[in-house]
């Protein structure tokens, strides 16, 4: 997936001065109009004064509030471009400004280079319809424009609104290659699915657009070429046909004696192959719904086409409808509806029965149209209408694709891509967090050493300490959620954890509630880190102890675990799981469930179903960061009033899997803190700068000191000579790594030291430096003193 964004961006930086500029003529214009309506130079001057300076109080207030607009979260599109490339398409992103924001590869390839739909080179006609199908989509969420051919392939496209404020269209162009069909069609009509519409007295062919047979079942073969292996693909399907005076329709190869025809054509879109029926014209004719008259032979080509179809009369009532259409407008056979427009909510209703209204008056064009269905309103589906001829009464053939499990899949694209830009949010925040408790967990040691048990102030300085350190904790916990935090991963046996936090939890959940562990047998052993998942057992036994209590009693409290095989994985057939062997971990209780309209939102940040004051809504956010972080999966069941439980499948670990990151070693401890020698230090903070500086100098250090990475070369260049260097990663106008990247060239065994709010694991990650060490923020003055001497002692300083 490329960005196309960059170029955009240098224009907002004109925004400003431009609008400044029309503000200002706008004021001068303005005075102008009232020296000529009061008079007076003097209150032409004063109402100038005036709109000056509310100028010069909103440009103020815009700086120093961070007048620049804020950047849009970074976007994670892996999952998006996925599904696009699992279904063979190409894919584009554009904002509410009609910029493309990104487009994957097979788009550049498609369309001959990123050109911003609907601009695209598929003709007038097709650029009209794209147009409008991004219309419908901004107003609906969801919008299409079938039969599309640029660059001589043919498209089918869908556009949907997404984005976490809604500010997005993605653009998705699947490819129909007639070939393809032909051969589907082929094969479908040859086979038993020919042979059971001739049954049914169906005769059935496909058709190219230009009006060429492509194939057709046996039946027709037999009475259009004589024999049931005639060769009709490419023939000029009208001439086999011939009409007498009375407008009826006949076969060429049975001459005026063979039976009158009947012809129903099914366009599917627009530019596509379309497929044919033809009905011997002297079949019965049944009732249908609403006292209509369709032939048999057409309610049994309804009911054998795999894609949902129904018929309506001239009056707009349904005559007959197949089981697939029933089930994607989930219709209830006891309740079956009369009109089209019983279908949808009320705002749809007059576009739905003035499109049916249309076709049954003649319309020979397909129309596409984005509703919403009356019980499933949330998810706007696409209905198909055609005109229809030669079934009886019926006269327009409405189409319905079951779109469940595609609402699905964009439900979850739609969650992931909200909390990858809530983690984001999260893990920025608890960075800007730990760079202040690193400043006031240092003063509270330099203070302390001051001080000493007993003084006036001892006990106010601890307090303070402590409650930074309880802050500390609420940082880890947005990082866990964001998946940025530092794991510690080791090899391990899902039972071992359970037996270690089993005594604690028996504390923790009380009188009232029993505690069950059971254990499967061939447990995989697991790669976790064990505070972590005992963290994550922890939070799921107190919202269940909480559940099971807020029923007045107590409850049971049960955890098992089992091993989950590859066979067994691929029979759960969920989308998000792939297929591997697992080591589960389920927690159940026996409380209230979960509401079902709460259950999509539980793992959401802040969410909480509890009262006010009860919970802050972090703990189920805070367990799925660390199972994503982990490599693992969780879901949730509940059922109202029958408990809720919460499984969580962890990929069991392989010896001969060796981690892609391997850990940094464990930190030495060492005795005394004390050392001497230069220590550069580089930090943009300047509270965090200095009580380092301060730390590191009380404890003998010399130390050297930068405000970003500029300042530190210009300290190499004027020969200062480090020891050590100790750095912060992030930084404006030059980071960690590059800094380190520029001094190594000057010195070129020079130990690092970093620093950072962020995730160790994440930095390795991006960081490709050797003898380089982590110190996480917030960190203590004694935490900073002792890593500065083992990074020292391990360059033999």
């Amino acid at each position: 997936m490329r960005s196309l964004t960059a170029s955009s961006q240098s224009n907002v930086a004109l925004r400003d001065p431009v609008a400044l500029a029309v503000a200002s003529l706008a004021a001068i214009a303005a005075s102008g109009l009232v020296l000529w309506a009061v008079g007076s130079a003097i209150v032409a001057a004063a109402f100038l004064a005036g709109v000056i300076a509310i100028m010069g109080i909103v440009v103020l207030a815009r700086r120093l509030g961070g007048g620049t607009e804020p950047a849009a979260p970074v976007i994670d599109w892996t999952i998006a471009r996925a599904l696009a490339s699992g279904e063979g398409g190409a894919l584009a992103v554009t904002d509410r400004a009609g910029r493309l924001v990104c487009a994957n590869d097979r788009y550049e390839a498609a369309f001959g280079g990123f050109v911003t739909p609907p601009s695209l080179p598929v003709g007038d006609a097709g650029v009209a319809a794209l147009t409008a199908a991004g219309r419908t989509a901004w107003r609906d969420g969801m919008g299409g424009a079938p039969g599309l051919v640029a660059n001589g392939a043919q498209f089918g496209v869908t556009v949907e609104r997404s984005g976490a404020q809604e500010d997005l269209l993605v653009w998705r162009f699947v490819p129909t290659a007639e070939t393809d069909l032909a051969a589907d069609a082929g094969r479908l009509l040859g086979g038993s699915a020919g042979d059971a519409l001739g049954r049914a007295g169906v005769m059935a062919a496909l058709m190219a657009p230009q009006g060429r047979a492509i194939a057709a079942n046996r039946v027709l073969r037999l009475r259009a070429m004589g024999h049931e292996e005639g060769a009709i693909e490419g023939r000029d399907f009208a001439s086999m046909l011939t009409a007498d005076g009375e407008g009826a329709i006949r076969f060429a190869s049975e001459g005026p004696l063979g039976r009158p025809l009947r012809i129903v054509h099914v366009p599917l879109a627009a530019g596509s192959p379309s497929l044919l029926f033809l009905i011997d014209d002297d079949r019965p004719v049944v009732s249908g719904r609403g006292g209509a008259q369709t032939s048999e032979p057409a309610r049994a080509l309804v009911d054998l086409l795999p894609f949902g179809l129904a018929l309506v009369d001239r009056d707009g009532r349904f005559i007959h409808m197949n089981e697939a259409f029933a089930r994607a407008a989930h219709v209830e056979a006891q309740s079956p509806p009369v009109y089209p427009g019983d279908l949808v909510i009320r705002e749809d209703k007059a576009a739905v029965a003035d499109a049916v209204r249309r076709h049954a008056g003649g319309n020979p064009y397909v129309a596409d149209m984005a509703v919403r269905l009356r019980d499933h309103p949330d998810e706007p589906v696409a209905l198909t209408i055609a005109g229809a001829r030669g079934l009886g009464e019926a006269a327009v053939l409405l189409s319905l694709k079951d779109n469940s499990e595609e609402s699905k899949l964009k439900r979850q694209v739609a969650q992931a891509t909200k909390m990858q830009a809530v983690g984001q949010l999260a893990g920025g925040v608890a960075h800007d967090f730990n760079n202040i408790l690193t400043a006031i967990i240092g003063h509270c040691d330099l203070m302390l050493m001051r001080h000493t048990p007993g003084d006036s102030d001892y006990d106010d300085i601890q307090q303070i300490k402590a409650n930074s350190n309880r802050a500390a904790g609420l940082t880890r916990q947005l990082l866990a959620f964001s998946r940025q935090q530092t794991l510690r991963p080791q090899v391990l046996q899902l039972p071992d954890v359970i037996s270690e936090v089993s005594n604690l939890l028996k504390r923790l959940l009380g009188e009232t509630v029993t505690l069950q562990i059971k254990h499967g047998r061939d447990l995989g052993a697991v790669r976790a880190d064990p505070g972590q998942l005992e963290q994550v057992i922890i939070n799921l036994a107190v919202n269940a102890r909480d559940a099971m209590q807020s029923k007045g009693s107590g409850g049971v409290l049960t955890i098992q675990t089992r091993a989950v095989s590859v066979a067994e994985a691929r029979r759960m057939g969920d989308d998000l799981l792939p297929q591997a062997e697992y080591t589960a971990l389920s927690v159940s209780d026996t409380g209230t469930g979960i509401p079902a309209e709460a259950l999509p939102k539980i793992f959401e940040p802040f969410f909480t179903t509890k009262d006010v004051g009860k919970g802050t809504g972090l703990g189920l956010s805070t367990v799925y960061g660390i199972v994503k972080q982990s490599g693992g999966f969780i879901f949730a069941d509940s059922a109202p009033g029958k408990g809720a439980t919460f499984t969580i499948y962890l990929p069991v670990h392989r010896a001969e899997e060796a981690p892609k990151v391997a850990p940094p070693p464990a930190k030495e401890r060492v005795e005394a803190a004390w050392g001497s020698g230069t220590i550069l230090l580089v930090e943009d903070e300047a509270m965090v700068r200095a009580v380092a500086e301060r730390a590191l100098v009380r404890h003998g250090y010399t130390v050297l000191t930068a405000e970003h990475g500029e300042a530190a070369l210009e300290l190499l260049e004027d020969g200062a000579n480090p020891d050590l260097m100790v750095s912060d990663v992030v930084m404006p106008t030059m980071d960690g790594p590059t800094l380190v990247r520029h001094a190594r060239q000057r010195y070129p065994s020079l130990p690092i030291l970093f620093m950072s709010g962020y995730a160790e694991e994440q930095l390795r990650k991006s960081i490709d430096l050797d003898n380089v060490a982590f110190l996480p923020k917030p960190f203590s003055v004694q935490d900073l003193a002792a890593a500065v001497q083992v990074a020292l002692a391990r360059h033999g300083k």
